[in-house]
């Protein structure tokens, strides 16, 4: 590794910062490089509505960020970081009144989803149990031989399954409702394949590691990853937008934490023609309309189970879930939309005022849509919070341009780095996933694998390929 010294990594959200820790403990000298003034990407934390309010810009609940493997090695508690669990990962109200609440404790939710109970341990269990042998197989790209095979096959078996033929196996409309709030996330419609995977694993999460939120926001990720880079050498250059990969000529390694077409855009003639052309077939995901209130009061949710957990999924039945994200898959805005809630200060009280609150709410959209979507949000929180606008002291909306503004990543409001249907999950962005055609030049955004989310693997494993492989041109030369 004598020959390489200097590396950079363009963008400084969770996997360009991951990214850059690796480069920086195998002793390279690091330069991370960020537009917007402040870092951290979509995990930003900030006054968006009124002094004192402290908004998460983008992800609030971080159930992959704690299970990440190569965060969890991390010190980062040292640095700032501390996570606080609400006392149950999510709840899902129902118009009559009542809630679904998942248990993080796998026989409290047995008991809880009745006669549901059976199946949902059935289907989570041994990988709850086995979190951190399964952890690192799910979010690294799909290996030719897994480390643990039988574990995996056992995963596979329902891993193409769409989230509606896994729902089949629930007796009862609440279980069935709860899974389709969880494959949701995955922007695509639920009869799709691979959503069954996506509520599978975030049930899973919510059983292993819990959805916690961090103390302070989003932003202490940021900081505390910021703050142990700093301990190894490595620096964050903030205000500092690359347009160019003429600009980082003084470095050997480069990283981009960018989607495909900022890629293209950065590296422009630097790239062969054939892997320009693959760059441009990727095709983003839906995007998201989102809100940030401040309210004087807690949610006055109708249910108060809700008031246990920092998520709430809206509404309440699988196939209004399901009819909400086949309209946005196909290019059009929900009229009753799938609406994600969180609600961190009922557990951290620190980010308002005295007795005061915020919430933080979206919805899926088309990509790039224009359509103002606040009224079908609110409706959908006042449907079961009745009384809740009389508590809105202040709100801010985001388009998708908005959120594509504050961070270029967000191409058209996508958060997830692209869509994540079963082609751009075997090839993310290509075949090279993080190489690229250009040899000093390797990408690590969320349009890698293992895709979105706050876990760092996109920047930890495209450092680790970017490192064996000077390092193996390094011995050759010898």
């Amino acid at each position: 590794m004598s020959s390489i010294t200097k590396a950079c990594v363009v963008g400084s959200g969770p996997n360009g910062l991951a990214a850059a820790i690796v480069l920086a403990q195998a002793g390279l000298e690091v330069d991370v490089f960020e537009a917007e003034t402040t870092p951290g990407g979509a995990a930003r934390s900030m006054e968006l509505t009124l002094p004192g309010f402290v908004h998460d810009f983008g992800s609030a609940v971080h159930p992959l960020a704690v299970g990440s493997p190569f965060f969890s090695s991390l010190p980062l508690h040292d640095h700032g970081l501390a996570w606080i669990q609400p006392p149950a990962p999510l709840a899902q109200p129902l118009d009559d009144g009542t809630a679904i609440l998942l248990d993080r404790d796998l026989d409290a939710a047995r008991q809880s989803l009745g006669p549901d109970g059976a199946a949902w341990l059935k289907l989570v269990q041994p990988f709850v149990q086995h979190w951190r042998d399964f952890a690192p197989e799910i979010l690294r790209p799909l290996p030719a031989i897994p480390r643990h095979p039988l574990l995996m096959a056992r995963f596979g078996l329902n891993a193409l399954f769409s989230a509606q033929t896994i729902a089949r196996r629930f007796q009862t409309d609440r279980a069935r409702a709860l899974f389709a709030g969880l494959a949701a996330h995955s922007f695509l419609a639920l009869d799709e394949p691979l959503t069954g995977a996506f509520g599978m694993v975030l049930a899973i999460t919510a059983h292993a590691v819990g959805w916690p939120i961090p103390q302070g926001g989003a932003q202490s990720i940021t900081n505390a990853l910021c703050k142990y880079l700093a301990a190894l050498g490595g620096k964050v250059h903030t205000s500092s937008r690359i347009e160019s990969l003429s600009a980082l000529s003084a470095y050997h390694l480069i990283l981009c934490d960018v989607s495909p077409r900022q890629l293209l855009q950065i590296a422009g003639n630097h790239l062969s023609p054939g892997y320009r052309r693959q760059l441009l077939r990727f095709r983003s995901g839906p995007g998201v309309f989102k809100v940030d209130y401040a309210l004087s009061d807690p949610i006055p949710w109708r249910a108060s189970a809700c008031l246990r957990a920092a998520t709430v999924h809206l509404p309440g039945s699988f196939e209004e879930i399901a009819a909400s994200e086949k309209a946005a898959r196909r290019g059009h805005c929900p009229s009753s939309p799938f609406v994600l809630l969180a609600q961190p200060t009922l557990f951290d009280p620190s980010r308002a005022p005295a007795g005061k609150h915020i919430a933080w709410a979206y919805c899926h959209v088309p990509n790039g849509s224009e359509v103002n979507m606040l009224t079908a949000i609110e409706n959908q929180i006042e449907r079961f919070a009745p009384g809740f606008r009389d508590c809105i002291l202040a709100r801010r909306f985001f388009s998708p341009a908005d959120l594509e503004s504050m961070d270029a990543n967000l191409l058209g409001g996508d958060i997830g780095g692209g869509l994540m249907d079963l082609r751009q999950f075997l090839f993310r962005p290509t075949l090279r996933h993080y190489a690229t055609s250009q040899k000093n030049l390797f990408l690590c955004s969320a349009s890698t694998p293992p895709g979105g989310g706050v876990h760092g693997m996109c920047g930890y494993h495209a450092a680790r390929m970017a490192l064996a492989r000077f390092k193996t041109r390094s011995s050759q030369n010898k």
